[in-house]
């Protein structure tokens, strides 16, 4: 949650700023009555977090089953809010099916690479050389972050974890790093990896929605990834900040 939070006031902050430089326009001022308005009709759609959550940590659902299960719900919502019909319906699922042919093509293609690197034993040769190289647990973070960030640029995230993160938690656990701080910093890592070419598989899925040239809004995505480091630096080397509420409810 907190490194999800600083994340979230940063990029706002991007948000804000380029609004103000740019003069963007201001579709409608905030009013604390509109408020009110909107969130009592959006409350049904509140159930969706509540199902999908509820479900995998009661131990209902795995995950990939609450996301289909989520695809029902909002059907079910967009019957209730009168948005949806049979129209609307095939075009969204056509739209969402060359949407989800993007990304799977991009996962498969990061699934071969990390497969040839597996067999090539280049991540093994890589945390081998890690562990040579020095004990000293501040310079095995920032080696790790640019690892695990070179990393994100070429395999998908799942991947990644599944190729990567077994290989060098002996060194996690070697260098005295509280492995749920090490998970933090893989996620933000890979978080990252997956906004930055070539893989960029957020990225792209977004730019397709937008339908937007990936270059172009790559240019401006600069600013929000360096948003994003930033967060990434402060998690890495304080970790009382993102670790305070874990240490508070669980230990």
């Amino acid at each position: 949650m907190v490194p999800g939070l600083l994340g979230a006031i940063g990029l706002m902050s991007v948000a804000y700023v380029f609004a103000r430089r740019y003069n963007l326009p201001t579709e409608e001022a905030f009013e604390l009555a509109r408020l009110k308005r909107t969130f009592i009709a959006a409350l049904p759609t509140f159930l969706l977090p509540v199902i999908i959550l509820g479900g995998i940590f009661g131990g209902f659902v795995t995950a990939t089953e609450a996301a289909g299960l989520a695809v029902v719900v909002s059907l079910g919502l967009g019957i209730w809010y009168r948005e949806v019909d049979l129209k609307r319906l095939r075009t969204a699922m056509i739209e969402g099916g060359i949407q989800t042919a993007v990304v799977m093509l991009l996962v498969a293609a990061s699934v071969l690479m990390g497969g040839f690197l597996t067999r090539a034993q280049v991540p093994q040769d890589i945390a081998a050389s890690m562990m040579a190289m020095t004990d000293n647990r501040y310079v095995i973070l920032m080696i790790l972050n640019i690892f695990f960030l070179v990393i994100g640029f070429f395999l998908h995230s799942v991947a990644a974890i599944i190729l990567v993160v077994p290989i060098v938690i002996p060194l996690v656990n070697a260098a005295g790093i509280d492995p749920v701080h090490f998970g933090l910093i893989v996620t933000l890592n890979l978080a990252i990896g997956q906004q930055t070419p070539p893989v960029a598989s957020v990225l792209i899925t977004a730019c397709s929605i937008a339908k937007a040239n990936i270059w172009e809004v790559s240019k401006v995505n600069v600013w929000f990834v360096a948003v994003l480091l930033a967060v990434l630096m402060i998690c890495t080397y304080v970790p009382v900040i993102p670790m305070f509420l874990v240490e508070y409810f669980y230990r």
